[in-house]
């Protein structure tokens, strides 16, 4: 495990070799944030099964993923590429080998890049993960290096812990959308949790009109209240949650030229 740290938080970080049992074919693996924890009040994120168990699939902490656009084999069915993990079989979910990462440490971030190349595509991927304050940024970057485009679909998956009122989370978007899937809009444009505790995931894909980068301020059983936001305008952009664990997952979206390079990031703010 990597770690950040400074007098208010302490961040954990797998380890891409060390850790490289806790990854599969879902989420990167290159600068996944496993837990942060606030010196006086211990772990501040969970997870679907956090924390009596850990599987690869459900994950924990701050994981993010670009699993859902996988750069699929032309001549072998099943077999793809997948950003930030590697030649996987998408038949029976397992990594065929995993991307080498190159890791650099400064005292307030790690730095993660790999170069991955499959099917006529090469590109270099950069992950840094940074600790200012209170503040985690998690930023990524693609550049093509190859002759053929990368399409890029990324989505970060921040596992917050169920807060103890129904109130999970404000955005600054405008939304349509009706009550339904476990979920409501309430007068102070709060979504919450239409009843509970829930005994089972809910999922709700938000139909949104946001015209301008993310702000997002979660309820929190700890600190009451935490917030985040992103660099980008998200495309799809869905809320999940179980009895234990809330997340949401605005979606980027992007077709990356040869020659070009595309970043963007994630501040979580506790």
């Amino acid at each position: 495990m990597l770690e950040l740290s400074n007098h208010e938080l302490r961040v954990d970080i797998l380890d891409p070799v060390a850790d490289q049992s806790r990854f599969g074919v879902r989420y990167c693996t290159g600068g996944y944030i496993y837990q942060v924890s606030d010196r006086r009040h211990g772990p501040l994120l969970s997870g679907p099964t956090f924390p009596d168990s850990f599987n690869w699939f459900d994950g924990q902490g701050i994981p993010d993923a670009f699993n859902l656009g996988p750069l699929l084999s032309p001549s072998e069915p099943g077999r793809a590429l997948i950003i930030g993990i590697g030649d996987c079989d998408l038949t029976t979910r397992a990594v065929l080998s995993f991307c080498n990462w190159e890791i650099s440490a400064e005292p307030t971030r790690l730095t993660f890049h790999t170069t991955q190349e499959a099917h006529g595509r090469r590109f270099d991927l950069t992950r840094v993960v940074s600790l200012v304050g209170r503040t985690v940024r998690s930023l990524t970057s693609i550049e093509n290096n190859g002759r053929g485009e990368v399409p890029v679909r990324w989505f970060p998956h921040p596992f917050y812990p169920q807060p103890e009122g129904n109130e999970l989370i404000w955005l600054n978007v405008p939304l349509r959308w009706q009550d339904g899937a476990g979920y409501r809009r309430l007068d102070n444009g709060f979504i919450a949790r239409a009843d509970g505790p829930w005994t089972d995931g809910r999922y709700l894909a938000l139909d949104h009109d946001a015209q301008a980068p993310l702000a997002l301020v979660q309820r929190h059983p700890t600190l009451g209240l935490v917030s985040a936001a992103t660099s980008y305008v998200p495309a799809f952009f869905p809320l999940w949650g179980n009895a234990i664990t809330f997340s949401w997952e605005p979606f980027f979206e992007r077709t990356v030229a040869p020659g070009q390079r595309v970043s963007w990031w994630v501040d979580y703010s506790f």
